[in-house]
């Protein structure tokens, strides 16, 4: 099927959900929302997105309840924080996203789509808003929608690049993860705390795991899909996903894209680095190496789809590593995970639904997007136009 069969626009009132389905089956078209419409608001109203919120933050006000005497000091240490280097901290948080665009960009101009990083950037941005308030990684489909809504794109091959992102993203977190903690602990390793062990084997595993699948698709994927018994579609919808995944990257362009991606991983770990220094706590130096390994298990529990932004979940793992693994005390390391998640999670719902308020893109404002792949000849379009669904 052509990118043409893909690009169809009907007003609905779910563009996720609708979209979702579009992906999964090809012949679906894809339904846009009008402009006045904002469609996170129906999605904030549906009763699995508010249990996904509501559930983990009472069960977090409960676990701060029962702890009450032993954090009643946390609110008096953040307020005490130095605020230039809290503000600090957000800046180089923030200075991630165009590094982003600018990788996912080069991404998509491997998939054969020229996009300018500006509208990458802010593409990318509303997708992390959706990530913080969705439970199940939507952003991340959402993404592929919003791009396909501006422009004559596939939406399949558009979220192929998004799953190589997230893989080389998830790589470089474990691999770095590791290495942060073997350098932090390198005088410690015959007595490594138990959360420390933990957190590097997991790490070393998800790298193993990973470069595994990736060549196990790249070399049997069209081969298992093909002795399945799948209906046509399925198969095209893999195609035009696998296009997306391999043809987004190439051995000559992967140095770059490895130091972009540290890149962008060191300011996550600046960072929280950052927010420690800022709080300034007596006997607490966890270091940059430290500030890093920290970060990284925080971003790794985040790719759990279970809660919206890791809610409850990468808290409850940043602090338990914290104790267990560095020997802060609890108040510490709550005052520590709680401003650093202010900065990483509430401060995106916050920017991120101005951005969605003013942003055209969810509207279907259009953008320019310049296709490099090569032309189809004349015949294959004629064919691919009488095939379009209408």
């Amino acid at each position: 099927m052509s990118d043409q069969a893909e690009h169809h626009h009907h007003p609905i009132g779910d563009p996720l959900g609708q979209e979702a389905e579009a992906l999964i089956n090809p012949e679906t078209p894809v339904e846009v929302p009008p402009a006045e419409q904002m469609s996170l608001i129906g999605r904030l109203r549906q009763p699995r997105t508010i249990l996904s919120i509501a559930v983990p933050l009472a069960i977090i006000a409960i676990a701060v309840a029962l702890n009450r005497d032993q954090l009643k000091d946390v609110p008096g240490d953040i307020a005490r924080a130095n605020p230039w280097l809290i503000l600090l901290a957000f800046g180089i948080y923030y200075l991630g996203f165009p590094l982003r665009g600018w990788r996912w960009t080069r991404l998509l101009r491997g998939a054969g789509y020229k996009v300018k990083v500006k509208d990458g950037t802010e593409i990318l941005f509303l997708s992390w808003l959706v990530n913080c308030i969705v439970p199940a990684k939507l952003g991340d489909l959402y993404r592929a929608y919003l791009l396909k809504l501006n422009s004559p794109v596939s939406a399949t091959r558009t979220l192929g690049t998004v799953f190589m992102e997230r893989i080389l993203d998830l790589i470089a977190v474990a691999a770095l993860g590791v290495l942060a903690g073997y350098w932090h602990f390198r005088d410690h390793l015959n007595n490594l705390p138990a959360a420390a062990q933990v957190s590097l084997t997991v790490g070393v595993v998800v790298v193993v795991l990973l470069i595994v699948a990736l060549v196990v698709m790249r070399s049997f994927g069209r081969k298992v899909i093909g002795l399945l018994p799948l209906p046509h579609r399925v198969a095209e919808f893999y195609d035009r996903f696998e296009e997306g995944v391999f043809g987004s990257v190439g051995a000559r362009g992967m140095p770059l894209l490895g130091l972009m991606t540290g890149l962008i991983w060191l300011t996550e770990a600046l960072r929280l680095y950052l927010v420690v220094r800022a709080l300034a706590f007596t006997g607490v130096d966890l270091g940059f190496s430290g500030a890093l390994f920290v970060a990284l298990i925080g971003s790794l529990l985040t790719a759990l789809p279970l809660t919206p932004g890791g809610i409850g979940v990468v808290e409850g793992g940043m602090i338990g590593v914290l104790t267990g693994a560095f020997g802060l005390s609890t108040p510490h390391a709550a005052a520590i995970v709680l401003v650093d998640r202010a900065i990483s999670v509430f401060s995106i719902v916050i920017m991120g639904g101005i951005a969605y308020m003013l942003s055209s893109k969810p509207r279907g404002g259009g953008m320019e997007v310049e296709d490099l792949r090569p032309a189809k000849p004349a015949a294959s379009v004629a064919t691919d136009s009488a095939s379009a669904p209408a």
